[in-house]
């Protein structure tokens, strides 16, 4: 199942997603169930979220992948979105 996680940075919180940013890209080497990943960008073209696709069993799977990201348990996001995404092109 893949699974779209759509997160948005508090607003101001660079510095705590750079201070974290080497957690969160080991903690997704180290699952194993990440399809593709990468910063959402803002006009200024820097970071102010995360799209993650998992590839997982589960929402709840997926929810627990979430809960357990390094940025969430520094506090960095605003707003998580969890959505099941079918893949059509690439």
């Amino acid at each position: 199942m893949l699974i779209a996680l759509i997160a948005r940075d508090k607003p101001g919180a660079l510095q705590t997603r750079l201070d974290n940013r080497a957690a969160h890209l080991d903690y997704i080497a180290e699952t194993g169930c990440v399809a593709q990943a990468g910063p959402l960008l803002g006009e200024d073209e820097q970071m102010i979220g995360s799209l993650v696709i998992l590839d997982v069993e589960s929402m709840d799977t997926a929810r627990k992948w979430a809960d357990n990201d390094p940025y969430a348990k520094a506090g960095l996001f605003d707003a998580v979105d969890l959505v099941a995404w079918k893949k059509v092109i690439g």
